[in-house]
């Protein structure tokens, strides 16, 4: 019986992922004060804005008591072992399971170091369109819901997965 190939390499993706992710909130912590004063990138579109988030994506649980911050500790925590042990059980070569999973749990995992280190997560990236705005995320966000995009996307219309072999 031989060994095939697990895709656990691709968790050098989640780290990059959670490298990227801590980068760009140090640098949002140091050049984007005071919270909530937002910075034009692209008017009418896209500001930067320093603001703190308890709860989960969209500010979802944001107002609880401080319970949610261990409730999302522990779900992140959940989550991204299901998916190592998804990547562990896939071959190497199919991509297209093992690029979202890994973006995901790098995403994931950004996120929970902010939890872990300040009892919140840090977001800064405003997208909006005259009165209509979108709720502030970060990297880590937009990696876990790109992650969950496209892992639909190649479940629903991916074709047929790879031999494993």
């Amino acid at each position: 019986m031989s060994i095939k190939p697990n895709a656990l390499v691709w968790l050098l993706l989640s780290a990059v992922v959670i490298a990227l992710d801590q980068w760009s909130k140090a640098w949002a912590l140091s050049a984007l004060q005071p919270e909530g004063v937002p910075h034009p990138v692209i008017p009418g579109l896209l500001n930067w804005v320093l603001t703190f988030n308890n709860g989960a994506a969209f500010s979802f649980l944001n107002d609880g008591n401080g319970w949610q911050r261990w409730f999302f500790v522990v779900l992140a925590l959940v989550v991204s072992i299901a998916m190592v042990v998804w990547l562990r059980r896939t071959a190497r070569r199919d991509w297209r399971t093992a690029l979202p999973v890994s973006l995901i749990v790098g995403g994931a995992l950004g996120n929970l170091i902010d939890r872990l280190h300040a009892a919140r997560v840090t977001d800064f990236v405003q997208v909006y369109h005259g009165d209509w705005h979108f709720a502030v995320f970060n990297f880590a966000d937009s990696a876990i819901s790109v992650g969950a995009v496209i892992l639909v996307v190649f479940g629903l219309f991916g074709g047929s997965k790879p031999a494993q072999s």
